[in-house]
């Protein structure tokens, strides 16, 4: 019997919703942080240059962008960081696909409003 690979393990294991919603939930953090690396390397600098540019130790470069780290930067932490390593930040919001519309006539408060 062969053992499955990794993409087959993580589509199994994204069939689970509780799975899937931890998944997305970590998606964006995720996704920062790789970006953070690889425009740091884009740059050619490396954590401790990087560092130096921000007047901050590698440590916090390294805590940054560590994708286990629970830690949340401020914007403004990375509105420096993209700066220091050539770029400017830009955020967009996008809709929640499962995101269903609210409709007042179905709402709780709607209907105990109604029966009174």
């Amino acid at each position: 019997m062969t053992r499955p690979t990794f993409h087959d393990f993580k589509k199994k294991a994204l069939r689970d919703p509780g799975v899937r919603e931890e998944y997305e939930s970590l998606a964006a953090a995720y996704h920062l942080k790789k970006k953070l690396i690889g425009l740091r390397k884009k740059a050619g600098l490396t954590q401790e240059e990087l560092a130096e540019k921000l007047n901050t130790q590698k440590s916090n470069i390294s805590r940054l962008e560590n994708v286990n780290s629970k830690i949340s930067p401020k914007l403004s932490t990375i509105e420096e960081y993209a700066k220091a390593v050539g770029f400017k930040l830009e955020l967009d919001f996008l809709p929640i696909k499962t995101l269903k519309p609210h409709n007042d006539a179905n709402s709780a408060d709607a209907k105990s409003r109604a029966a009174d």
